[in-house]
């Protein structure tokens, strides 16, 4: 993906610094969370970052993706700090009034090796209550089956339909209660799931940025 840091369009607000908040866009292995993040950038103003998947970096970027428990946990380890210090840079720099997270700190929780969050958060040093409060919001998209449209076009996915679903399952039990959790189910027409999602996170934008969508799609 390229290194497109804010979403295209130009905000004409001028009600800056605001605090920034941080959206979860998380689901399964196919459930299309960067497609939706390619429409969201286009769609959305400058004021709005795009953080994308860590895991895309770690091992598009070489590191070893190995079956062993010590390889998994490495690399959920690994995900955990790009994704951390990704959203560190987004809430210190002080330029974006929201960031949209492709995938959360807890996603490494359904990849862990072992059953349960005690593992992965002592690992870390954290607890879910932890990571809940860095999010204003978590929605997840979720996996479609083969018939709903599951595929292999990401060379970085290496799951079956029914493996990606498993993975999908154990991401809704690691968010469901988050106090913000929106679950979007996958159908035969992704753009109604596109639709949904859209209209949750322009609920989260700020009014300054809403007003700059609504004179967007005016003119």
């Amino acid at each position: 993906m390229p290194q497109h840091y804010s979403c295209e369009r130009t905000c004409l607000c001028k009600d800056f610094p605001l605090p920034t908040g941080m959206i979860v866009i998380t689901g399964g292995p196919g459930a299309g969370k960067t497609a939706l993040l390619e429409v969201l950038r286009k769609d959305l103003c400058e004021h709005i970052a795009i953080l994308p998947e860590a895991a895309s970096i770690l091992f598009g970027g070489g590191f070893w993706r190995l079956d062993s428990v010590t390889a998994k946990r490495s690399a959920q380890k690994a995900i955990y700090h790009i994704q951390n210090e990704m959203q560190n840079i987004v809430r210190n720099e002080k330029r974006w009034a929201l960031g949209l997270c492709d995938r959360g700190t807890l996603d490494g929780m359904a990849y862990w090796p072992e059953d349960g969050s005690v593992g992965y958060c002592q690992e870390l040093s954290t607890s879910v209550e932890a990571e809940f409060s860095k999010y204003s919001a978590v929605i997840h998209l979720t996996t479609p089956d083969l018939l709903n449209g599951y595929n292999f076009q990401n060379p970085i996915r290496i799951e079956t339909a029914e493996e990606a679903m498993r993975i999908d399952q154990k991401i809704h039990n690691v968010w469901k209660n988050h106090p913000h959790y929106t679950r979007i189910d996958s159908t035969s027409n992704f753009i109604e799931k596109v639709h949904k999602a859209t209209l949750l996170i322009h609920s989260f934008l700020p009014e300054c940025c809403r007003k700059g969508l609504l004179q967007h799609a005016i003119r």
